[in-house]
């Protein structure tokens, strides 16, 4: 992709410069997607270490602070598309690191858990996920990442009122 510059003969602007937006690095996705980028960084070694996935660490972080969740649910709390989620669902079962169950209440439906190696697998990646924590709040400030995960929370919560139409999930 070459980079436009302006023509002086015609004192025309490059057509990045005539489109009425922001910068583009001062595009709230795109800060939001760095600053996650930069913090996942940290964790993907560790991840990698014990055979983890990041999609797979958060269905796992998401299965260890519930008793079970149907899929779907368990989708919207991982922030997963189904067809995402079954594969990795699918791969953490095959590992013995999850438990699905029919529902009761619906046979068509499936609830997930985590299972005993699954919580065995946490305890081991607990200690350095916990030590990366404590080296952010080193870096950043504890007052700082408390106050913008509050923010982060206040954010989330005003933008939901608003809903969308697009309830998709960016960055699978």
């Amino acid at each position: 992709m070459t980079k436009k510059t302006a023509d002086p003969a015609n004192g025309s602007a490059p057509a990045a410069r005539q489109v009425p937006m922001r910068d583009f690095s001062r595009s709230l996705p795109m800060s939001l997607l760095r600053a996650r980028e930069a913090v996942m960084r940290q964790f993907r070694p560790s991840l990698r270490e014990h055979g983890l996935t990041e999609q797979q660490w958060r269905i796992l972080r998401a299965l260890a602070s519930i008793e079970a969740a149907e899929v779907t649910e368990l989708a919207r709390m991982a922030f997963l598309l189904g067809p995402s989620l079954s594969r990795i669902l699918r791969d953490l079962e095959a590992r013995n690191l999850i438990e699905r169950k029919t529902a009761k209440a619906d046979q068509r439906r499936s609830m997930v858990s985590i299972s005993k190696e699954g919580v065995k697998l946490m305890a081991s990646v607990a200690p350095t996920s916990e030590a990366i924590y404590a080296e952010i709040t080193r870096r950043f400030g504890a007052r700082k990442l408390a106050e913008l995960q509050e923010m982060l929370g206040e954010l989330e919560r005003s933008l939901g009122e608003l809903g969308g139409a697009d309830e998709t999930i960016a960055g699978e």
